[in-house]
């Protein structure tokens, strides 16, 4: 397993990690398998998506703060509620096969590490399983 730092900037951002990721499955010399990438937070997250054009992740953004507002009637007293919400929307971890070395991703994906209650400094784990 391998654990990289992730920065973020604002309170809610999708930073591609994608380049990161496949410098550790590279770096593995795994060469088939699959690559878990899994974010230790409960305020933050990752998914694939596509990462050709910027107002993807940001068109992301906005729609999941219009579906959970930073304001509502919730309980929780830190008021980061609706970042909790939003990570568990997106997920803590995902999958993604290795093939000969290399993550197999379609042409326009990437991994995104979500970030919903920054700016922060976070941690994403990648781990591996190989096959025959």
């Amino acid at each position: 397993m391998e654990t990289f730092a992730v920065r973020t900037g604002q309170r809610s951002e999708m930073v591609d990690i994608t380049r990161e990721v496949a410098e550790i499955v590279r770096r593995s010399g795994i060469e088939h398998g699959h690559c878990v990438v899994f974010v230790p937070h409960t305020t933050a997250g990752v998914t694939i998506n596509e990462h050709a054009d910027p107002d993807v992740a940001a068109d992301m953004i906005d729609v999941l703060d219009r579906i959970v507002p930073w304001n509502g009637p919730y309980r929780h007293t830190e008021g980061n509620t609706a970042a909790h919400v939003k990570a568990s929307l997106t997920g803590a971890s995902a999958t993604i096969i290795v093939e000969n070395n290399s993550l197999r991703l379609g042409t326009w994906q990437g991994i995104f590490f979500c970030e919903y209650d920054g700016p922060r400094s976070r941690n994403v784990w990648v781990s591996f399983v190989a096959t025959p």
